[in-house]
């Protein structure tokens, strides 16, 4: 087996260790013997979607999220949504969250129109949203994820889009309705930073696990070591809850 990633915007979008993302996937993949290769794709670049099985997408700030606007018109918008319609697996997070759903309204009234992927729409506000946090994921019962989220937006979810989970303890996704992150098809969005996947081995290999049965029709991964892991996990899910 095999497993192409495709790292988009990876010198613009790349906050808070993101990148740290693609590295664990690549690790947990190897250790089981499965063949993987990641490219970055950027501005001015071609994107062939056909080519890859996985997207990732990392957190920027406002500023470089407009940055992205002309090179997202040029066809690559049309090409990401066609992606996540034909069940390609996404892990998208903060403002690449943002930016699959249909607009950011900033503060002031700056409305940014995004790729429309995914039923959502982003406003923001003054106040941040930050800290350490944590929350439910509905596809692993009794696992809970825990991250770093800092964001001025808020995001709401629309028809057909659900939450990864409910939060626990931080914001989410807006502070208002309990929900965190977002899934349609095969699209995991999500505002933790921190990076997400090395602190949640469950939830890496599920993702993996995604991408690998969309690709080959099943999957089943071979449990590995993940002692460090949990025990990082642990620590920070007792900190984070201990104080509800």
């Amino acid at each position: 087996m095999e497993l192409k990633i495709c790292h988009l915007y990876p010198d613009i979008l790349n906050l808070y260790g993101d990148r740290g993302n693609i590295l664990c996937m690549e690790k947990r993949l190897r250790w089981r013997g499965i063949s993987v290769t990641s490219e970055g794709v950027s501005i001015g670049q071609p994107l062939n979607v056909s080519s890859y099985d996985l997207f990732f997408i990392g957190g920027g700030q406002d500023f470089e999220q407009e940055v992205l606007l002309e090179d997202l018109k040029t066809g690559k918008s049309n090409e990401i949504k066609a992606a996540v319609d034909d069940g390609k697996t996404f892990l998208a997070i903060c403002g690449g969250y943002q930016m699959l759903g249909a607009y950011y309204k900033t503060w002031d009234g700056h409305q940014c129109d995004f790729i429309g992927a995914l039923n959502l729409y982003t406003v923001g506000q003054k106040e941040r949203m930050i800290g350490n946090y944590a929350f439910t994921c509905e596809e692993l019962p009794g696992i809970n994820v825990v991250g770093f989220e800092n964001h001025s937006g808020k995001t709401f979810l629309g028809e057909g889009v659900r939450p990864i989970g409910r939060v626990l303890s931080g914001s989410g996704n807006n502070g208002e309705d309990g929900g965190e992150g977002a899934r349609y098809r095969n699209v995991f969005a999500t505002y933790s930073h921190g990076c997400l996947l090395p602190k949640n081995p469950a939830l890496c290999d599920h993702i993996l696990t995604t991408a690998l049965a969309a690709k080959y029709g099943e999957a089943a991964l071979a449990p590995l070591d993940d002692t460090l892991e949990r025990n990082a996990h642990q620590y920070m899910e007792n900190r984070l809850l201990s104080k509800k």
